[in-house]
């Protein structure tokens, strides 16, 4: 039977990771090392096995039938509230008309807010290059997508005031931006205080929303600014993301949102469509990990660590790259390298795979497909002797595609 023929048109509209289809690849070899740059996974150091098991048993033991039934959508309220007391004491600032939903992760915030707000042919603005899966979750929506370029101070706001200014000029506007403005990925850049504030003037300037997701700002290495945009907003402008996912565990599906009350209300609309609510097994462990400190402790141990680990993959790149540039991340789990003209980073890919060093190609975080010198590199998941040895092979790869 010709399946394809009843696909829908959607479909179209989402990109082929490069990245999946190199894992076809690797099902077929039988490497005996792989060094995994691709995936944002934390480190598996990180972990305290032990009593991540403890909590899972004893969450299951006191709450029994009531945590393995249907929950509320929007979230737990035991959980809800301790989100509340996390974000206030890291200083995100809860509006008094502001409400929160709990998500399947972030991913799925991403989904939920294009589902929202945006109408076919809608406007949206994103760093260019900005997060992959955001690209295509607001892809299903089908916006037209304006990239704004970035530079070691975040993104360059003051060309997003000019593309404001020609969408005013011809009778339209912006529905949002989306924006990681601390340790962004894919770069790793942090956007600047005075950049911060300047897009919020414009967010009330231009009358449009800001959507600011915030997985990587418990993980700074630098001395840098971390003040959210969510408590620099005084318009109830600002949809604010984040996720337990690399301050706990990414399996756990866990993250949230952070927004006015009218906002919340139609997310949980849309999300009880989708998967009803977010597992309660998850959330109350969330809860106590919370609580207990247990997540304060994961975040301090994995700072040190993925500083370690940091520095060790820059100095690989000094050393290995010929040609390459990149931002020092001042926070995050990424590396992003811009490569000579010449390097095509997809077609490279399955020559590394082969070498056993696995990456992500750069073009994918490119709203404007640029980018195809480009890859981005975690440094976060390996361990730290793979490091060297794997941007060592990186650098032998490309030396060799320069020659020829």
């Amino acid at each position: 039977m010709e399946y394809r023929k009843f696909l829908s048109d959607r479909l179209s509209l989402f990109r082929v990771s490069a990245t999946r289809e190199a894992i076809k690849l690797l099902e077929k070899l039988k490497l005996p090392k792989l060094v995994r740059f691709a995936a944002g996974n934390p480190g598996p150091e990180i972990y305290p096995y032990e009593t991540i098991a403890e909590i899972a048993k004893e969450v299951v033991m006191q709450y029994k039938a009531s945590v393995l039934l249907y929950g509320s959508t929007k979230g737990e309220k035991g959980f809800i509230e301790s989100l509340k007391s996390f974000m206030y004491q890291r200083g995100i600032n809860v509006r008094s008309d502001d409400d929160i939903i709990v998500v399947t992760g972030s991913q799925q915030a991403l989904y939920l807010i294009s589902t929202l707000l945006v109408n076919p042919g809608d406007y949206i603005a994103l760093e260019n290059p900005t997060y992959l899966a955001a690209i295509n979750a607001f892809k299903t929506a089908n916006p037209n997508m304006i990239g704004v370029p970035v530079d070691e101070k975040g993104m360059k706001v003051e060309i997003l005031e000019e593309e404001l200014r020609k969408l005013k000029n011809s009778g339209k506007g912006l529905k949002y931006v989306y924006t990681i403005p601390t340790a962004s990925n894919p770069t790793g850049i942090s956007t600047t205080l005075d950049r911060k504030k300047y897009l919020l003037e414009l967010a009330s300037k231009y009358d449009f929303l800001v959507v600011e997701d915030d997985p990587y700002s418990y993980f700074t290495y630098e001395d840098t600014d971390t003040t959210s945009l969510k408590s620099l907003d005084s318009e109830g402008r600002v949809i604010y993301i984040s996720t337990m996912s690399k301050i706990f565990a990414p399996a756990l599906r866990v993250g949230w949102v952070l927004a006015n009350s009218v906002l919340v209300s139609q997310l949980e609309r849309i999300k009880a469509v989708i998967d009803l609510h977010t597992p309660l097994i998850s959330q109350c462990m969330s809860k106590i990990a919370i609580e207990r400190g247990l997540v304060h402790e994961v975040v301090r141990k994995a700072k040190e660590l993925y500083k370690v680990k940091r520095d060790a993959m820059l100095k690989a790149l000094e050393e290995n790259i010929p040609g390459g540039k990149w931002v020092k991340p001042i926070g995050g789990l990424f590396v992003m390298v811009w490569l000579p003209e010449k390097i095509n980073t997809e077609a490279l890919l399955p020559d590394a795979l082969r070498a056993g060093v696995q990456y992500v190609p750069g073009r994918q975080f490119f709203v404007d497909d640029s980018g195809t010198n480009t890859l981005r590199l975690n440094f976060s998941y390996p361990p730290l002797e793979d490091i060297p040895y794997g941007i060592e092979v990186l650098g032998k790869l490309i030396k060799d595609k320069l020659k020829n």
